[in-house]
């Protein structure tokens, strides 16, 4: 298969250069980006992209996507309180075929926002697996050890299998919710895990002062510095939210190359905190951005993360000048690819997978071009997102989906699970 974008403006986050091109994509590959493409004919389609802009999708490097159930429910509340009599109750009645219903809803929200991977971290991942290959979302799944339903020996053999295959769309990582969800059974199996894979390790870190206070009372600690301390990123990994690092942790972060992956949205909704990410920047961390999941947030959308990224750092710091357009452009692609270990759907260049989008610069948000960049971050809204391709398929175009079900079949099955989770609550 093979697939013409004809007169684009490209993007291609390698640098903050904007050319004038064509970009060929060959089955999954981006084969050729530039002036002349027809040597690389015949073509299969030509998309006339009319001087619209090209650039690498959004990498959502943290999402729990199954919670789209508990979209609208669980508002309005402290953290704890909604994890502890809104979410932990509801979770408790799961069932596997439960997430691959769920998920679908989600990855709709994705592609047409132009998301093109997540970093979900969910129960029964081998059913997210399915959806997202079924779907053809690219997804790394976050996989937990669980004494009862997933020993070391299941996290292992699902690890070697997925990680693998280095075309697929489904990856799969190692870590666990929080610290303060973790007992010894769970830290200890995790710890053999990782020794063995020899393999990065994420989980929530610092998203409130309560969790950091009770860490310390628990075990003498801040929460990143007890997990270093104990071996878990030995080998790479991060934390998500990062609100309240210390010095020490923050130096743990630079120092073995961690990333933090920071969920804006959510954090103001649950009026957790504000991430330092001006000051995380400073320290050369990688920085990547996720929309954690629809219950906290609510919604999934990348572009309202990079703003409130953005202008919540100028506002804290009292400094116009804190974080630049483009860098916060990387976090929500380039920076969220590396956060996920995707090389190949960092940016657009031949041989990277054909993850691309394609963004209408003719709505009236994006006029004048002066800028594409900052009004990518500023101005930009999923509304301007008219294309959307995931290993060379493009899966939405124009307000219409390219899918193996419709819309209408998976908002069914999810309203199904919905309702049946919500009885004798």
């Amino acid at each position: 298969m093979k697939t013409l974008f004809k007169n684009a403006r490209i993007l291609t986050m390698i640098d903050d250069k904007i050319i004038n091109a064509n970009l060929v994509v060959k089955d999954n590959l981006i084969e050729y980006i530039g002036k002349e493409s027809s040597s690389f004919g015949p073509f299969d389609r030509v998309v006339e992209c009319n001087k619209n802009l090209l650039m690498p999708g959004f990498k959502n490097a943290h999402a729990h996507s199954a919670m789209v159930f508990l979209r609208g429910k669980a508002d309005d509340v402290t953290l704890q309180d909604w994890l502890f009599k809104i979410v932990f109750p509801r979770e408790e009645k799961l069932q596997p075929l439960d997430i691959y219903h769920l998920n679908k809803v989600a990855y709709l929200e994705y592609v047409s926002g132009g998301i093109t991977a997540c970093f979900d971290h969910y129960f029964y991942p081998l059913e997210g697996a399915k959806a997202a290959e079924d779907f053809g979302m690219r997804t790394l799944l976050l996989a937990t050890f669980d004494a009862k339903y997933m020993r070391g020996e299941a996290l292992e053999k699902n690890y070697r299998h997925f990680n693998n295959n280095e075309d697929g769309l489904v990856k799969y990582g190692i870590g666990f919710h929080a610290e303060y969800t973790t007992d010894d059974e769970l830290l200890q199996g995790s710890k053999e895990v990782v020794n063995k894979l020899k393999c990065p390790f994420y989980t929530h870190i610092a998203e409130t002062r309560k969790e950091v206070a009770e860490c310390i009372d628990r075990h003498g600690k801040h929460p990143a510095q007890f997990l270093y301390d104990e071996g878990l990123f030995k080998y790479g990994g991060g934390g998500f939210h990062c609100i309240y690092l210390n010095e020490e942790e923050t130096e743990i972060f630079k120092s073995n190359n961690l990333t933090i992956v920071s969920c804006p949205g959510s954090n103001l909704k649950l009026a957790s905190g504000i991430a330092p990410l001006t000051y995380y920047l400073s320290k050369g961390i990688n920085i990547a951005l996720g929309t954690d999941g629809p219950a906290s947030n609510n919604g999934l959308d990348m572009f309202k993360e990079m703003y409130l990224a953005a202008t919540l750092q100028k506002v804290t710091n009292r400094d116009a000048k804190s974080i630049p357009a483009f860098e916060i452009l990387k976090m929500a692609t380039v920076n969220g690819a590396k956060a996920m270990g995707l090389d190949k759907a960092d940016v657009l260049a031949e041989g990277k997978y054909a993850d691309i989008i394609m963004i209408d610069l003719q709505k009236p948000n994006m006029q004048p071009i002066n800028n594409i960049i900052t009004n990518l971050v500023y101005a930009g809204s999923r509304d301007n997102v008219i294309l959307t391709m995931i290993n060379g398929k493009i899966l939405y175009e124009n307000g219409q989906y390219f899918l193996e079900e419709t819309p209408e079949e998976i908002y069914k099955k999810a309203e199904e699970v919905t309702l049946r989770l919500e009885k004798d609550l």
